[in-house]
């Protein structure tokens, strides 16, 4: 995702992104990580196989970026450590505490922290703020996370702070107040200014491309030097003030990306443990690796996480052949998931997913509309619905896929079974780093689309399958909604649902909902996936999650080492 999702997350997104999930695995929360304590001092390492998607919060939104973003920028609110009793929780980040609501829910008011500051000294009051937030509705910097856009209110014609001056939905009383007026009842708001565009930045800065190679920070860490596809080097933020942020603990003096590298090869590195690797981390291992991660000198180190992401085929409804309900429904049936596992590297890193909600989510709810034996595939029944609909004798479409390995695995596995109905797949490979601004600019997505999507935020599934169908949300870029669903009985049930002010009850009502979506099968559910992860021997704090691991908690256990 990205938030991966998913912001996706998404649930594949560059390899050495950390992600999939919104809780730890095995290692648990609460706990040190593998390593032990962390000590303050060295220099933690992430080696990975793509760059991230964009330095700007703006602009980038998915499970590996995010957790990037927490090292240098800071919101009003922000989810909590990975070590924490509740890791899923919002607290306040720059806010004293979370937002207080009107009572018909419209407004909601924050108070800023005393002394926070940029890395270049200058103060960050509510007019910084404001400025930081406005930039999600320029047209083409505001790709990012929607959630702003969706529910503070503006007027249509609001292009952003460089276009149209300032927000008339947020209001600044003084300097450490700001206030939000929504376009209806939110119940969720906080989470919504815990998102990585809702970030500050001193008024009048970040135009254009300013900021796809430059940032200004207000976390504890700052850039040192970029080198896009090659490396990043964050150093320490010095105007950051640890007693401002409750969250953040900083324990490395220094970040070091190094981007560029085979899987195979940061696998072997992590393995060897020679040099710096030591003080290394990096996403999930190759699927090639699991074996030899049994031996006893490895099995102190290695750390699980749960599936929080589902990985999917998104199909455009608004173009044949996908217009048509039963071709849909047939490329439900027709999939075969038990090669999509083996594709993906068997048991311990992929599941058969048939609903939209993943098992560990909130508000998952069991079904599956479109069985077969064995998750093998229903051949016979996708080809009467393609009959049905005068494609008996098949058809062709283009597929996205990202340059990933596991992925191109994953589409082959899918041109096998639609084969299997002449349907032909024609795969069009996109580069990591562009992937997800491809597909999410509806004039340039092909057909359709494997990707992945995590929820935005894990304390409910409210988050994790209205992005993906509600029609309200199709943009030119920056677009969630890939199958470009857009039906009135659906978005009425979201609206509906969002209005619940019992979490719990509208949890179940996400798992209904899900069931809802699927009977108008605008995706194909293919798999959720579990991480194996390897981290260096000398790290520490590590608790790794498959949507947005948190990096801003993990240090090493002797930082002379490396």
């Amino acid at each position: 995702m990205i938030r991966r999702a998913t912001r996706a997350a998404a649930a594949l997104a560059a390899a050495a992104l950390l992600l999939t999930a919104c809780s730890g695995g095995e290692s648990g929360s609460g706990g040190d990580g593998p390593g032990g304590e962390p000590q303050k001092g060295g220099t933690v390492h992430m080696l990975q196989n793509a760059d991230f998607s964009y330095l700007d919060p703006a602009r980038g939104w998915d499970g590996g970026v995010n957790a990037f973003y927490r090292l240098i920028y800071r919101g009003l609110t922000m989810q909590a450590a990975g070590d924490a009793e509740d890791p899923n929780a919002v607290v306040p980040d720059m806010a004293e505490s979370l937002g207080t609501a009107s009572e018909d829910g419209l407004t909601w008011t924050y108070t800023l922290k005393e002394g926070l500051k940029f890395d270049s000294g200058d103060p960050i009051t509510s007019a910084e703020l404001k400025f930081g937030i406005s930039r999600a509705w320029d047209p083409e910097i505001g790709i990012g996370s929607p959630w702003l856009r969706n529910t503070i209110e503006a007027p249509e014609d609001y292009k952003g702070p460089y276009q149209s001056g300032e927000h008339p939905g947020i209001e600044t009383p003084d300097e450490r107040t700001i206030v939000f007026h929504l376009k209806a009842p939110f119940p969720e708001f906080d989470n919504v200014v815990a998102q990585v565009n809702a970030v500050p930045f001193p008024v009048g800065t970040g135009a254009g491309d300013e900021f796809i190679k430059d940032v200004i920070a207000s976390g504890p860490y700052t850039l040192e030097s970029y080198t896009p596809g090659s490396s990043i080097k964050l150093v320490r933020n010095e105007h950051w003030d640890q007693a401002t942020d409750d969250v953040r603990k900083a324990y490395p003096d220094a970040w070091d990306f190094e981007i560029g590298l085979e899987g195979a090869t940061i696998d072997e590195r992590l393995l060897a443990g020679q040099g710096s690797d030591v003080n290394a981390i990096s996403g999930k291992i190759q699927p090639a690796t699991l074996a030899r991660l049994q031996s006893p000198e490895l099995q102190d180190r290695v750390v699980s996480a749960e599936a929080y992401c589902v990985t999917y085929m998104g199909m455009d409804t608004t173009q044949a052949p996908f217009d048509k309900l039963e071709v849909r429904q047939a490329m439900n049936y027709a999939v075969d998931r038990t090669s999509l596992q083996t594709a993906s590297g068997g048991t311990q890193l992929a599941l058969p997913a048939t609903t939209i909600i993943p098992d560990a989510v909130n508000g998952h709810k069991d079904f599956d509309l479109y069985p077969s034996e064995g998750n093998n595939g229903d051949s016979e029944k996708a080809r009467e619905l393609l009959e049905s609909v005068g494609l008996g004798g098949g058809f062709s479409f283009v597929l996205d896929i990202r340059s990933n390995p596991i992925m191109q695995a994953q589409a082959e596995s899918i041109q096998q079974a639609l084969a299997k109905i002449d349907v032909e797949v024609e795969l069009n490979v996109i580069d990591t780093s562009t992937f997800y601004e491809t597909i999410g600019t509806p004039s340039q997505m092909h057909d359709a689309a494997i990707t992945g999507w995590c929820p935005d935020w894990a304390s409910s599934s409210s988050t994790m399958v209205p992005p993906l169908v509600d029609g309200r949300v199709i943009t030119e870029k920056g677009n969630t909604n890939i199958a470009q669903i857009n039906d009135a009985g659906l978005n009425a049930r979201i609206d509906e649902i969002r209005a619940m002010t019992d979490l719990g009850a509208a949890n179940v009502e996400w798992g209904e909902f899900d069931e809802e979506v699927m009977a108008l099968a605008p995706i194909v559910p293919l798999l959720q996936e579990p991480s194996v992860f390897l981290p260096g021997e000398n790290i520490a704090g590590y608790i790794p999650n498959t949507s947005m691991t948190d990096l801003t908690i993990i240090g090493l256990s002797d930082p002379s080492r490396g």
